[in-house]
């Protein structure tokens, strides 16, 4: 009878420490809930915006360990088992998380999941010069710099174009990317889409567009990139050009001997600039410069490769930016007379530049009357 007592009291104390087993799971259970909601819902300790740097190859139990020794959460060590037993194998993207006051460490892993890295911007305008590009770029601070005091030559072998004249290679758009892009892979992203956008409208081509390939159409937008901003004379100023061309005469057009100038040029062209022997003057050369003078967007491309049908051979800018287009030397002369030998005090050869950055161009001294301005 004793060993049945026994036995009976042996079985009651092990459903007891059962009992008292299920009793503190329970309770942890609900206290690790409880404390992982919490861990969850705190709001980031942030009095001000801050942005995380999140460095390639970063695990997301080493950047809960920062944000805590950083005093910017608590519970890490709450945050790295959600991790790792609901988002196992979630790649954390590196780059830079915006990080506001209010915003919750559940937030911020949802922006982790989610790869919202802050995405900056740099815009390339139409009608920059590739010196402008490089100064551009030198001067952002989330670009990676890699290409300082290099030769253009030597930037050109740097994006895989060793042999290829930079000037006018690049598309004019605006740009973004995150923290951390090189320079190099900058440039090679906007030397393949002014590729992409060449290959396109050179494929959408008139049927007699004066050109042996498209780099001489590339030559082309860029004069009428500089000449004008007005995007419905685009068109026109290309269709004088090509006329000019095929009929042999002189383009004589202005921004090529600027260009041709570099860095000599102060914003005045004067006649004697006219007569200088560049590769660049179109006073003094036939056909086409040797190469494009500025970055050109679709529009100019556009146009250089459909110009407008007409007889005008002569344009002058009216100081609104607009111009007015002559078929005749003296309809063309009067125009001069009437809009370049009596300036107004406002008045502009060119619109106003669209952004700050742009280079605002310069009036430049009447020209002779053979000119197409």
């Amino acid at each position: 009878m004793f060993a049945r007592y026994w036995v009976f009291d042996l079985r009651r104390k092990i459903v007891l420490l059962l009992e008292i087993g299920l009793v503190l799971a329970g309770l942890l259970l609900g206290f690790s809930a409880w404390k992982l909601d919490s861990a969850l819902k705190q709001p980031l300790n942030l009095s001000q915006e801050q942005l995380l740097d999140v460095a390639a190859g970063a695990t997301p139990t080493g950047t809960f360990n920062r944000l805590e020794n950083d005093g910017v959460l608590e519970d890490a060590f709450w945050l790295r088992l959600y991790w790792r037993f609901n988002l196992e194998g979630q790649p954390l993207h590196s780059g830079e998380y915006r990080m506001t006051p209010g915003l919750t460490a559940q937030g911020l892993i949802g922006l982790w999941q989610r790869g919202e890295v802050v995405q900056y911007s740099l815009t390339l305008v139409e009608g920059w010069n590739f010196r402008q590009v490089r100064s551009a770029l030198a001067k952002h601070e989330k670009i990676e710099q890699t290409l300082t005091g290099l030769s253009d030559r030597e930037v050109m072998a740097k994006i895989g174009h060793p042999d290829v004249f930079p000037e006018g290679r690049f598309f004019p758009d605006t740009y973004r990317f995150v923290r951390g892009m090189t320079d190099v892979e900058f440039l090679k992203k906007a030397y393949n889409r002014l590729d992409d956008v060449l290959e396109q409208e050179w494929s959408r081509r008139a049927p007699d567009a004066p050109y042996t390939d498209p780099y001489q159409a590339l030559i082309m937008a860029s004069l009428v990139e500089k000449e004008t901003g007005v995007p419905e004379e685009r068109g026109q100023i290309a269709g004088v050009f090509v006329r000019r061309l095929k009929i042999g005469m002189l383009l004589q057009t202005d921004p090529t001997v600027i260009y041709g100038m570099g860095e000599r040029y102060n914003g005045k062209l004067t006649r004697a600039h006219l007569k200088e022997a560049t590769p660049y003057n179109t006073y003094m050369i036939s056909g086409l410069p040797p190469t494009p003078i500025a970055m050109v967007g679709r529009e100019a491309i556009h146009a250089a490769l459909n110009p407008v049908p007409g007889s005008s051979l002569y344009f002058v800018a009216r100081g609104d930016g607009s111009h007015i287009f002559s078929d005749s030397l003296d309809a063309h002369n009067a125009a001069v007379r009437e809009y370049q030998l009596k300036r107004r005090a406002d008045y502009r050869s060119s619109p106003a530049p669209a952004t700050p950055a742009a280079v605002e161009p310069v009036a430049p001294e009447a020209a002779p009357a053979q000119s197409p301005q």
